[in-house]
């Protein structure tokens, strides 16, 4: 079966936009006290880790049946242990990044009425505003998406057009690279659309060929796009300073809030909050929705009436209240949906259902998308623990 080079690149842009959302705002913040080279060293270690991550799940798929999803997959290779493990891991990742894209849309609202309205109430603004789109529905989240990711285009090219003449060389020399690794939770949410395996292969009727190229060249789009957004905000933004990156990640913030003190054009540091509040409100549907559906079908719920109402109420409520609680937890919730949400469940799950898969069930290697065997699952396998080692070492760390 043939596929159109337009086919493929659809499904690369899906690929693309699925990793790309506010996580990015986050990368420069995180990756700041370890300097623009280490970071660029730590995107290619994730990036190289989540593209065969997602050729596995892609191995996976391929041994399925039609419209398998993570949770399927993980029963039938893995036992019931293995689908608790995913329903936990699963709720656990997008409840962090439900929290963290709630405070930081409660943190926007904040910024642009300059402190007028506090982050509390700026949450349950934010919540108001854009939780009822997911409530009407998937035909309502994909409307709203296709305006704002428009936006979120023009605003990220319009920023790179006018930033980068802002760009001081010197910040980019700067190297630290013991404390690079830190970053690592929060890059691998970066770089996270596993979850869209499936679907993207269902969407190719099952042609190996055609997703392994929306896999290789969408997981390359985002990194270009994130090394661009990290020279510019280091390059323009100090480490030190009250107004400093340093000082942005003590205080939970995105990598835009700190832009205004050393941007004197007005435009940059407006579009730039276009920008954050473009990548915050399509995380916030993307997310909030597939929560949503994936409680509907997990707990066979009907997405009607005041079942529906309850749905959405357990999904928005505990987010708000604990986004309320900390409203600086923007950060922190990212690097816990990361560090271990996106660890475990797309990076480690991919590889235990290979092992299983082609060595215990009798897969065998007629669908391997990866060459290497057991030694080089096992080498994910250990990058997989040193992720999760490093995650437990920055929390101690402070």
């Amino acid at each position: 079966m043939k596929t159109s080079f337009l086919k493929i690149c659809s499904g690369s842009l899906l690929v693309a936009g699925t990793a790309i959302g506010a996580g990015m705002l986050a990368l420069p913040v995180a990756t700041a006290e370890g300097g623009f080279f280490p970071a660029l060293a730590m995107y290619g270690i994730c990036w190289f880790f989540m593209a065969v991550t997602g050729l596995l799940m892609l191995e996976v798929c391929l041994w399925m049946p039609k419209d398998a999803n993570l949770v399927s997959m993980s029963y039938h290779l893995l036992g019931t242990k293995g689908k608790m493990l995913s329903w936990i891991l699963y709720l656990f990742l997008f409840y962090c990044l439900s929290i963290a894209y709630v405070a930081g849309g409660g943190g926007f609202v904040s910024s642009v009425t300059q402190g007028m309205i506090s982050p509390k109430l700026g949450i349950a603004i934010f919540t108001l505003i854009f939780a009822p789109i997911v409530y009407i529905g998937t035909k309502a989240v994909d409307r709203a998406n296709m305006i704002l990711m428009v936006g979120l285009i023009l605003s990220y090219f319009a920023f790179v057009f006018l930033g980068y003449k802002h760009v001081n060389l010197t910040l980019l020399s700067r190297q630290n690279w013991p404390v690079a690794f830190f970053a690592l939770p929060i890059i691998f949410t970066s770089f996270s659309y596993q979850g869209i395996i499936p679907s993207l292969t269902s969407y190719f009727h099952s042609h190996a060929k055609s997703v392994r190229w929306s896999i290789l060249i969408g997981t390359a789009i985002p990194l270009i796009i994130y090394i661009i957004w990290e020279m510019l905000i280091l390059g323009i933004v100090p480490l030190e300073g009250s107004s400093g990156l340093l000082a942005a990640r003590q205080n939970g913030q995105n990598a835009v809030f700190s832009l205004k003190e050393f941007i004197t054009s007005p435009w940059v540091y407006g579009i730039g909050q276009a920008f954050a509040f473009f990548a915050l409100t399509t995380s916030f549907l993307g997310v909030t929705l597939g929560l949503v559906d994936f409680l509907a079908d997990g707990l066979k719920v009907a997405k009607i009436g005041l079942k529906k109402v309850a749905l959405c109420f357990a999904v928005f409520f505990p987010p708000v209240v604990i986004s309320c609680s900390r409203p600086g937890i923007f950060l922190s919730a990212l690097t816990y949906a990361g560090g271990i949400g996106c660890a475990l469940l797309l990076g480690l799950m991919p590889v235990l259902m290979v092992w299983v898969g082609r060595y215990q069930k009798g897969y065998g290697v007629k669908h391997a998308q990866i060459a290497g065997g057991k030694k080089f699952l096992s080498l994910l396998i250990f990058f997989v623990v040193f992720e999760v080692i490093v995650e437990c070492i920055a929390e101690i760390r402070g």
